[in-house]
């Protein structure tokens, strides 16, 4: 009889996870308290930028984002064609934009360690800047072209992976409200009741991918979650194809020109609780970079704005792995402004250890269990 899971959260992982597991034969049930890929997955960028987002050094998390982006051409294939929906999957490449001399001078050391892992990334001066982006300021002094880069639009891919679910068999259940009751049985076995849930759901394993609100499992697992919601405000301009061409970073924000005539800027951060309304201060700050980096935007109004949560760890890296001593339950959150990069090799660890399988070498450094002690672990579990 095929292997029973309950995924915990319907967002990018989740639903990745429940994807992964149903094609490998597993019967999958997720249960989401609230909608689909409402929170850090619908309102992210999209963008699969492993060298852009890591420029310090090749280290495990770097290996894990890198070992995710090479996957994602077969991933968004096999989404595509069991969904039979588009992705938008936009290889655009990207370009890194330094606006002083002293910004330059380190770059050197990243571009060497960065081409040694495929990065195929060049220095480029502001001449080669305004060929590839004639709409950028004159301000712009060089740049970093790293043409393996490229960006989903999220919310289609959220669309995409709950079809492609759907037709795999997975029981969605969306918009259950908070969840009440977690049971794991030491000899195997978990069940989960939500508040609109008339019965428990009873399996054989159960994957946490509830993003900002994982630590409210603290208490039924023992566990330290120190996963906190940070929020993350985005605007949109309306966009013509040509006017921004790669996705373009700068110290300040990100740039990302989407297939549904938005341009896409990004992210003013700050720690707001579970609060995900806009301010004034937060999409002020990406006005005014937009309008420095792309002058034509001067004096052009927001197509919209929206703020997500992203689940943060202490440590800037996901949870992710078997939960010690329970051997029924896998945590994989906490993945902050990652969750779609990683959501391909977060999916295939999750299914891997489900089946028992030896699963990512380095995985060890994402341990669940990292940030609790023994004397932690006696008193969560009282």
């Amino acid at each position: 009889m095929p292997q029973s899971v309950i995924i915990l959260g319907g967002g990018i992982i989740g639903l990745s996870c429940a994807f992964e597991s149903a094609r490998r034969g597993m019967n999958v049930t997720l249960i989401e308290p609230s909608a689909l890929g409402g929170q850090a997955s619908g309102a992210a960028a999209g963008m699969l930028a492993p060298f852009s987002e890591n420029t310090e050094q090749p280290d495990h998390f770097f290996q894990l984002c890198l070992n995710s982006h090479r996957s994602y051409p077969a991933w968004i294939k096999a989404i595509e064609e069991q969904s039979g929906m588009s992705t938008e999957w936009v290889q655009s490449g990207s370009i890194n934009v330094f606006m002083h001399e002293a910004d330059v001078l380190p770059i050197q050391s990243r571009l060497q360690w960065q081409n040694e892992w495929g990065a195929e990334a060049q220095l480029i001066d502001a001449a080669q800047l305004r060929k590839l982006e004639p709409m950028l300021a004159h301000s712009a002094i060089a740049g970093v072209f790293t043409p393996k880069e490229s960006h989903v639009y999220a919310p289609k891919l959220v669309a995409a992976l709950e079809e492609a679910c759907r037709r795999l068999g997975v029981v969605i259940l969306s918009h259950a409200g908070k969840i009440e009751e977690v049971a794991v049985q030491q000899s195997g076995g978990a069940s989960v009741r939500a508040e609109t849930m008339i019965k428990k759901v009873h399996a054989d394993r159960l994957v946490v991918c509830a993003g900002a609100w994982s630590g409210e499992y603290e208490r039924w697992f023992g566990l330290s979650v120190p996963i906190h919601p940070i929020r993350g405000q985005i605007c949109s301009y309306e966009h013509q194809e040509t006017e921004v061409r790669h996705m373009v970073f700068s110290s300040q924000a990100y740039w990302v020109g989407k297939r549904n005539a938005r341009l896409v800027c990004g992210a003013s951060e700050d720690v707001a609780g579970f609060e995900t309304s806009v301010t004034e201060r937060g999409i002020g700050r990406l006005i005014r970079s937009s309008n420095q980096l792309f002058p034509f935007l001067k004096g052009k109004e927001t197509a919209h704005r929206w703020a997500g949560l992203r689940p943060a760890t202490r440590d800037g890296m996901p949870m992710l792995g078997q939960v010690e001593g329970m051997p029924a339950v896998i945590m994989a959150a906490g993945h902050y402004r990652n969750g779609i990069l990683l959501s391909p090799i977060t999916a295939h660890i999750v299914a891997d250890l489900l089946e028992e399988k030896q699963g990512e070498p380095s995985i060890s450094r994402f341990s669940p269990n990292r940030f609790t002690t023994i004397a932690m672990r006696g008193r969560l579990s009282t």
